[in-house]
């Protein structure tokens, strides 16, 4: 996991010489697993502390916020998802969403770095030869989107407003923010679905996140 922070800093600091797969070695090679984690975090958030507001560094995603942002946002979902992958293998399966220490406004900003950052890129798999549209809607902070899926990249947009007065979403997936945030990631599945129940399989299957 560890690996990642210290690519992130690395990057973030203009550390060409940074080589990730020697630090993925010496992570599983490291006698106690636990200080190697603590100590890239700990200079993940050291590197973001020092930074200026605007540093100059790559970003990857759609709709990126300047790079010091956008990394401590990146690293704050990819340690809490992968917190949820720990926990669900310390149970056997995914836990319960009241079981998982995430804040609404934590989770709100997660669906939104997934539905606007991610689903729009290039690479992104949710496809559909039948145009869909997908709401999201958070019952608790009042936060919802609109994703339209196509043969083409999704295209997402915060609020509804961009629904045509006349255009009914395809499936609404409603819940908390915690709930819709695991669900979208695909950690775990507590929402409410009005519409097309297939298109909670479809997500399920298409919407993967992996390391490139």
């Amino acid at each position: 996991m560890t690996m990642v922070h210290r690519w992130a800093a690395a990057v973030l600091r203009g550390d060409r010489d940074h080589d990730t797969e020697r630090s993925h070695a010496e992570g599983t090679a490291a006698p106690d697993p636990f200080a190697w984690f603590s100590a890239g975090l700990d200079d993940l958030v050291a590197t973001l502390r020092a930074a200026p507001d605007d540093a100059e560094a790559p970003v990857f995603l759609k709709d990126a916020p300047r790079p010091r942002l956008f990394w401590a946002r990146r690293q704050a979902h990819e340690t809490t998802i992968h917190s949820v992958d720990a926990l669900a293998a310390s149970l056997g399966g995914p836990p319960p969403t009241a079981d998982v220490p995430v804040t609404p406004a934590l989770a709100a900003d997660g669906i939104d770095e997934l539905l606007c950052g991610f689903l729009p890129r290039r690479r992104s798999t949710l496809r559909s030869l039948e145009p869909r549209t997908v709401v999201v809607r958070c019952a608790d902070t009042g936060h919802s989107w609109s994703v339209r899926i196509s043969e083409e990249p999704a295209v997402a947009a915060a609020g509804t407003t961009a629904l045509a007065a006349a255009e009914r979403p395809d499936a609404v997936f409603g819940g908390t923010a915690a709930q819709l945030y695991l669900a979208l990631w695909n950690r775990a599945f507590e929402v409410a679905v009005d519409g097309l129940a297939e298109l909670v399989e479809q997500w399920r299957t298409q919407v993967r996140v992996e390391w490139g």
